[in-house]
């Protein structure tokens, strides 16, 4: 369970309500229940009206959520409504497109620049957002309080950087690198596992590809 008082799995449901919500109709659609939310999602309705229940007081029998209103809680329970600053260590390609990527800001993440260790990336900027050196990780993050990092370095390196960003304060890793990190309990790592989601998709298409050939 988080600390605060949902489930890891009910967390990560909530932005796949958030953005079903915002697909909707400005004005069509103003009340919406559970029920509606989960048919539409193809979710388990006592599921979804336990998410719902954990995070907006708001809901009504027979009526369901005022739309709007469910939004805002459940961007006000996601820290949306917030703005938190956050580093990018490593500017290859991936960091790279990470620090030009503006949909950030509409979840509350505010990218305030990168670090590398390649002396021609030092001093240049992405979408306007300054490439640092590594060596100043720890004075920059404890003085701008920096509490959040995206790990986008190779596998060899990510676990070095790690540590050294949790002696700098950081307190939330976004891990891109496909490695496992060992981090103390009080640091969250989000990992980022394209290598994991590429071969469940190849997977299922070797699946249903075998599936067509028995077929025929």
């Amino acid at each position: 369970m988080s600390e605060r008082g949902i489930s890891k799995q009910a967390l990560l449901r909530l932005p796949l309500y958030l953005s079903y919500l915002k697909s909707l109709p400005e004005q069509g659609v103003v009340n919406i229940s559970a029920t509606m939310i989960a048919s539409a999602l193809e979710l388990n309705d006592v599921q979804v009206r336990k998410d719902l229940a954990s995070v907006s007081k708001g809901g009504r029998p027979k009526l369901g959520y005022v739309t709007e209103d469910l939004i805002r809680d459940i961007e006000s329970y996601l820290g949306y409504d917030d703005t938190n600053d956050a580093i990018i260590v490593g500017a290859g390609r991936l960091g790279g497109a990470l620090l030009s990527y503006e949909g950030f800001k509409e979840y509350g993440l505010n990218i305030v620049g990168a670090f590398d260790i390649d002396d021609s990336k030092v001093g240049t900027e992405i979408c306007g957002k300054v490439i640092f050196p590594f060596s100043r990780i720890k004075e920059l993050c404890e003085r701008m309080k920096i509490r959040i990092a995206i790990i986008t370095v190779p596998a060899s390196a990510a676990q070095k950087v790690c540590d050294i960003l949790v002696d700098s304060g950081i307190l939330a890793i976004w891990n891109f690198a496909p490695v496992h990190l060992k981090v103390p309990d009080r640091i969250l790592v989000q990992q980022e596992n394209m290598a994991a989601s590429l071969a469940v998709l190849s997977a299922h298409l070797a699946e249903t590809f075998n599936k067509d050939i028995q077929q025929k």
